[in-house]
């Protein structure tokens, strides 16, 4: 399994329980790949760069999270259908952990 850091952000109009429900809907579904979340990092709400869904600021979530590689597109579509999510980026972190 790899690990991948998944950065989301959320609508700022949430409040911090329905964060926290979206979060653990994400760790059901790679819960259901046979993966596992290592770290969840909540960030807080901040200013966004630019406007999106004329949203300023959003709610910031981190997440390390080992899955198998076929399963990270069908987390980035799982990801995208959520509503709550305005954006989300996938990086791989497996060879940068190995460095350290």
């Amino acid at each position: 399994m790899k690990s991948y850091e998944v950065l989301t952000v959320y609508k700022a109009n949430l409040d911090a329980e329905e964060v926290d429900k979206n979060i653990a809907k994400i760790e059901e579904t790679v819960a259901g790949w046979e993966g596992k979340i290592e770290k969840t990092d909540k960030m807080g709400r901040r200013k966004l760069a630019y406007e999106i869904e004329k949203f300023n600021d959003g709610f910031f979530v981190t997440q390390v999270v080992s899955i198998p590689a076929d399963k990270v597109k069908d987390l980035r579509r799982a990801l995208k259908l959520n509503e709550n999510i305005l954006r989300t980026m996938i990086l791989d972190v497996t060879e940068k952990a190995a460095l350290k």
